[in-house]
C-alpha cells in the first residue's frame, strides 16, 4: 500500500527537517547529561535505562510526526487516530520519565514555569484540560477547521502535547519537594482519564455517518493534505480524494480509528497501571523487611546494666 504514497514524494513521507529536529533535541539531552552535566548544581549520573527511555520517546515522536504516519494521518482518519494515541499517550510519559530529576528542576524551577506547573499539574485541573482539549479538538466543526490552517493545527498540537505533559506529570514526576499523587488515588487517577476520554471516543465508533469533512470531502481533503505535502510536489497531482488511497468506507475507517484511539489508551492506562502496582508492592516489601529488620535488632539487642 505504502508503493502508492510515493507520489507525495521523499519531503511529504519523511519529513526531513523534523527528522533534524528531533536529532537535535537527542544530541543536546545527551550533552546535558553527559559533558555538561558538572554545570548544573546537585547534577547526578543519568543511567542508560533512562537515556534509553528518552530516546525511544524521540523515536516513537519522529514515527507520529515526520514518517509516513504523519502524511496517512491526513487520509485516513484510523490512521490520524493512531498518530493522536502515539503523540499523547505513549510519547509524554517516556518524556517525562527520559528526563532526570535534576534537570527537571533547572527546567521548571524558574519563576513563570514554576507558577505554570503549579496551576496546571493540580491532577483534577490536568485531567480536565487534557481531555476536555482533546475531546474538543475531536469536535466536527473545530476538527475540520484546524486541520485545514497550518498555524491553527501547528498551536492545537502544541497545546495538546502540553497539556499532555501536564496530565502525566502527577503520576510519574519523582522530585521529592513537588506534590505528586501516590497509592489508590493514582489508581483513581488513571480510571478517571479513561472515563473522561471514553465519550469523544464512543461518538466516533457509534456515529453512522462520516463527521470530518476533511475526510469526506474532496476540497476539504485537499486543503488539509496541504499541511503537510509541499505545495508544488501537490500542485502537479491529480487527486480526487481520500478514497484513492484508502480501501475502507468512510464510516467504517471513522469507527476503526475509535477503535484504535480506545485501544491504546487501554493498553497504556493498563500498562501504567501494573507500574502503579509494582511499586506499591515494592515500597511494601522494603517497608515490611525494615519493620522485621527493626523488630529481630530489638529481639537480640542486650539489656542495659542496672
Amino acid at each position: 500500500m505504502l508503493g502508492s504514497f510515493e507520489i507525495f514524494g521523499f519531503r511529504a513521507l519523511w519529513s526531513p527537517y523534523f527528522f533534524a529536529f528531533v536529532i537535535l533535541v537527542t544530541v543536546f539531552y545527551f550533552l546535558i547529561v553527559g559533558k555538561w552535566r558538572f554545570k548544573f548544581t546537585g547534577s547526578e549520573h543519568v543511567s542508560w535505562i533512562q537515556k534509553t527511555i528518552f530516546v525511544i520517546s524521540m523515536i516513537v515522536l519522529y514515527i507520529s510526526k515526520g514518517s509516513p504516519v504523519d502524511l496517512l494521518g491526513h487520509i485516513m482518519f484510523s490512521a490520524h487516530m493512531t498518530q493522536m494515541a502515539l503523540l499523547y499517550l505513549v510519547v509524554p510519559p517516556l518524556f517525562v520519565l527520559g528526563i532526570p530529576t535534576w534537570l527537571w528542576k533547572v527546567i521548571i524551577m524558574r519563576p513563570v514555569i514554576k507558577q505554570f506547573f503549579k496551576v496546571f499539574t493540580q491532577p483534577i485541573v490536568a485531567l480536565l484540560i487534557f481531555n476536555g482539549v482533546f475531546s474538543l479538538y475531536h469536535v466536527p466543526l473545530v476538527f475540520d477547521f484546524v486541520k485545514t490552517n497550518i498555524l491553527y493545527h501547528t498551536v492545537m498540537t502544541i497545546i495538546i502535547f502540553v497539556a499532555a505533559i501536564m496530565m502525566w506529570w502527577p503520576l510519574l514526576n519523582k522530585l521529592p519537594e513537588w506534590s505528586r499523587l501516590e497509592g489508590f488515588k493514582k489508581v483513581g487517577y488513571i480510571f478517571a482519564n479513561g472515563m473522561l476520554l471514553t465519550p469523544a471516543c464512543a461518538l466516533i465508533i457509534f456515529s453512522s455517518t462520516p463527521l470530518f469533512a476533511t475526510y469526506s470531502e474532496s476540497q476539504a481533503w485537499m486543503n488539509a493534505l496541504a499541511l503537510c505535502v509541499p505545495a508544488d510536489m501537490l500542485a502537479g497531482l491529480t487527486l480526487t480524494g481520500p478514497e484513492m488511497f484508502n480501501t475502507l468506507p468512510l464510516v467504517e475507517d471513522q469507527q476503526l480509528g475509535g477503535v484504535i484511539m480506545k485501544i491504546i489508551q487501554e493498553l497504556v492506562y493498563g500498562s501504567v497501571l501494573a507500574y502503579v502496582f509494582a511499586q506499591w508492592a515494592r515500597r511494601e516489601r522494603e517497608r515490611d523487611a525494615a519493620e522485621l529488620e527493626a523488630s529481630r535488632m530489638k529481639e537480640y539487642s542486650p539489656e542495659p546494666i542496672k
